[in-house]
């Protein structure tokens, strides 16, 4: 027999029988596995030249045999299933999946890396806190099916996500470590009685052989069962050349197992056993990763609130009768009913009824909003009042609150710059650790040998990186769910951290630092009707998201006036400028003067005259021309929002520039600036014109936060530091920022900003924290002050320590 099949599984490190193996040739090496399913990971793996994955094992975390690959992926191809956990089915889709055997960081490269290879494949990210992969691809290219093969393929069984079959995963992977946890904890509670008759004084009478071998007996039964998670990480490590966190608890376990087992056969008196030792520090390990998880569950517990406002039935009217289904199996245009006091399954219009909602989980917003026919129900939000009838307009993902999750969840997969250092850190310190270890147990084996094994097995066993290597992804997977239950969507880790050193905010004008419930102040016409005016403009402004856009066509409606979108040709919209369109057999264009002489069009004085008396009080006036002639101008005006006076304050108390981006006339922008007590004015620019601003801001050496609202915005949004839409925003602007403001409340700006340095600081703390501990413990424990039990106590201590600093990012809004 060879030498190769002595060892384990190549792969996962698992014992392979001797009579019954799979091999193959990796490298030109002939390897064994313990079953199909390694060899062909592995194989798969090394034909793709991702072994790099083998080299990134990480500390304290296992390999497995891969996971059965799901039955009928090919069904995940077909639109009608797809659409329950895909949100838009148009060409370019993306997902999140459910994964099977995701253990550490190393599964995140080795998953990366293998989807990134696949054509059509556009992005991916692997979150490890929870399990979860985002995948976005082009299905014209590629399909669901062939991604969920793929990923079976390199040893993941993945499934497109549910929130129930997530929570049987995991309380899955509870039990294992519970029942391994239970058989430790029953074998140290019996062996406490024979280390007591054994420090009693029965290891010096006729009893003293008896009560090693029933020490033995309970050891060896805890070390093979509740012990063989860390041996298998251990072997999984060393087949790939890889020192995992694992190593030395086995190491550790095993030489004093082994020296006490010697002490026992041989019957010599010469030394004590330390099954006890054996028996506590591995049930004491195991406590500690137990409450470990949990830590990590509770921190993540904002975003799993937000999986749980979501219900899995509705009430929906088919055919005049009341049915409860899964609301996966809702269509878009059916007609849900909702209860008082139950909570909306999906985002709706409401036809039917009156009551009022609590979003506060969904925008922060804490009093009741009044709903009538006509304005849209949220999922998750909760019906205070009467029944109503909602007409579906989007389920599951599809909703505000799944597109909520999505981001949230995204964020969490990030990673900010500062965790790149102490990824490059953790991966040094088994190496150290064992060092250490050899070292100790050389200064004192001449002493006492019995020393040098409990003082070297201690330093084994209380050196942590893990504190080290989550001080980071705790952290800011605790604020991004946080920020989300206050309507602060965080959209990566990066973004935390660039928002603390922010020193230059831009304030778009119209509905950021004002309400955006532009009115219609008056028409203003030269020799021409302004019944026709408002009659054609607002024909045209109906395919305009603008906020001026939405108050010329609300005027014209509660005047009676029928908008048709047939009626209008050419429609055309110049950002910035102002829009042009054919309407009937005219011909109009609306917007500002410039874009009015840039159509060749003759400004008329005497309306310029009293456009610039408006614009000196802050009215803004938007001009019109009809089949070439300039007949009149629409005179529009906003108020402030209550919390701009309070918020512009409060950054200049910071110390922190202020600007006031608008393409609003000057005289106009001006007389805002100094309503809110005087900032930089640059006005009248154009969308690509704002993008330049930013971008000679950040060459002068400003750090900008850019605060927009609209599609206008977007470029200077991307261009920025840090991106901020408002609630009130359009998709294009929330698509292009990095912080989205599901209220139109400003003051979350400054709470985004407290969070953002209460996250830095927090993830300094853990740093600090961690290394604190080393420096302290590793010592001690080289001077045999340390026992292993005490080191097995510590070692996990450090890692909740870590989580639970994480974990009081959530009081600091409660204590604000």
């Amino acid at each position: 027999m060879s030498h190769a099949e002595h060892t384990g599984c190549f792969h996962c490190g698992l014992p392979v029988a001797a009579d019954n193996f799979f091999h193959t040739t990796i490298e030109g090496k002939d390897r064994q596995f313990c079953c199909l399913g390694c060899q062909s990971v592995c194989k798969i793996i090394y034909d793709s030249g991702l072994q790099g994955f083998y080299q990134r094992t990480p500390e304290g975390q296992l390999l497995a045999p891969p996971p059965p690959l799901p039955k009928d992926i090919a069904l995940y191809d077909i639109d009608e299933v797809q659409s329950e956990f895909v949100g838009d089915l148009g060409q370019i889709r993306h997902i999140n999946l459910l994964v099977e055997g995701i253990h550490c960081a190393a599964c995140i490269w080795l998953i990366e890396r293998s989807l990134q290879t696949l054509p059509g494949i556009i992005d991916v990210k692997v979150n490890l806190a929870n399990r979860r992969t985002h995948v976005r691809w082009d299905n014209s290219q590629i399909k669901l099916s062939q991604i969920l093969k793929r990923m079976g393929d390199i040893g993941y069984a993945a499934v497109p996500f549910d929130p129930e079959s997530a929570e049987g995963l995991i309380n899955k992977q509870n039990r294992s470590m519970l029942l391994r946890m239970a058989f430790a904890g029953f074998a140290m509670m019996n062996m406490m009685w024979i280390a007591i008759a054994l420090f009693a004084g029965a290891n010096q009478d006729e009893f003293r052989n008896l009560f090693h071998w029933i020490g033995f007996a309970l050891a060896t039964p805890t070390l093979a069962y509740s012990g063989w998670p860390f041996f298998r990480g251990a072997v999984t490590g060393l087949v790939n050349k890889h020192l995992t966190m694992d190593l030395p608890i086995a190491i550790g376990a095993s030489i004093t197992y082994i020296y006490s087992t010697w002490i026992t056969v041989t019957g010599t008196t010469s030394g004590d056993v330390y099954f006890d030792t054996v028996v506590n520090f591995i049930f004491i390990i195991l406590v500690g990763r137990f409450l470990e998880a949990k830590s990590k569950r509770h921190a993540l517990a904002a975003t799993q609130r937000l999986l749980d406002l979501q219900p899995r039935v509705a009430t929906v009217i088919r055919h005049n009768e009341q049915k409860t289904v899964p609301v996966r199996s809702i269509k878009e245009g059916e007609t849900v009913l909702i209860r008082g006091g139950d909570k909306a399954p999906v985002d709706g219009v409401i036809t039917e009824g009156e009551s009022a909602f609590d979003e506060a989980m969904i925008s922060g917003e804490s009093m009741p909003v009044p709903k009538q026919t006509g304005h849209l129900v949220l999922a998750g939000t909760i019906n205070l009042e009467s029944a109503i009838q909602v007409q579906v307009t989007g389920t599951l993902a599809n909703t505000t609150l799944g597109r909520i999750i999505s981001l949230v969840e995204e964020a969490q997969a990030s990673k900010a710059p500062i965790q790149c250092i102490a990824d490059k850190i953790v991966p040094w310190f088994v190496a150290v650790t064992l060092l250490l270890a050899t070292i100790t147990f050389f200064l004192w084996h001449a002493e006492n040998f019995d020393k040098a094994i409990l003082a070297a097995t201690s330093v084994m066993i209380i050196t942590c990186p893990c504190a080290f290597g989550m001080s980071t992804p705790m952290s800011i997977t605790v604020a991004s769910g946080l920020g989300a239950s206050y309507g602060i969507l965080v959209k990566n880790g990066a973004v935390l951290e660039h928002l603390s050193d922010i020193n230059h905010f831009v304030f778009d004008k119209t509905g950021t630092l004002t309400q955006g419930k532009i009115k219609l102040r008056q028409i203003v016409t030269d020799n021409f009707s302004e019944q026709v005016l408002l009659n054609l403009a607002a024909q045209a402004e109906q395919l305009s998201e603008h906020n001026i856009a939405r108050s010329i066509v609300q005027s014209a409606v509660e005047q009676g006036i029928q908008l048709q979108s047939n009626r209008v040709k050419n429609f055309r919209n110049q950002p910035g400028m102002g829009i042009s369109a054919n309407i009937d057999d005219r011909t109009l264009y609306l917007g500002t003067a410039n874009w009015l002489h840039q159509n060749n069009i003759r400004l008329n004085n005497h309306l310029n005259t009293r456009a610039s008396e408006l614009e000196h009080q802050g009215i803004s006036c938007i001009q019109a021309a009809v089949d070439g002639q300039h007949v009149g101008f629409f005179a529009v005006a906003d108020t402030l929002r209550p919390d701009a006076k309070s918020l512009i304050q409060n950054l200049r108390e910071k110390g922190i520039r202020l600007t006031l981006l608008s393409g609003d006339r000057k005289a106009v922008a001006q007389a805002i600036a100094e309503e809110l007590g005087g900032m930089t004015v640059i006005a009248e620019v154009l969308p690509q014109q704002k993008d330049e601003v930013i971008k000679q801001l950040q060459q002068s050496g400003e750090r900008v936060a850019m605060i927009g609202d609209g599609i206008n915005d977007a470029p200077a949004l991307i261009r920025a530091d840090v991106g901020i839409a408002i609630g009130s925003g359009t998709d294009a602007s929330m698509e292009c920022a990095d912080i989205i403001l599901l209220s139109n409340e400003l003051d979350k700006i400054r709470l985004a900003m407290q969070l953002s340095r209460r996250t830095l600081k927090t993830i300094r703390q853990n740093i600090i924290m961690s290394i604190i501990y080393n420096v302290i413990m590793v010592p001690l424990a080289m001077m045999a002050w340390v026992t292993p039990l005490v080191a097995a106590i510590s070692m996990p201590v450090s890692s909740i320590a870590v989580i639970a600093n994480a974990a009081r990012i959530r009081t600091f809004i409660k204590a604000r």
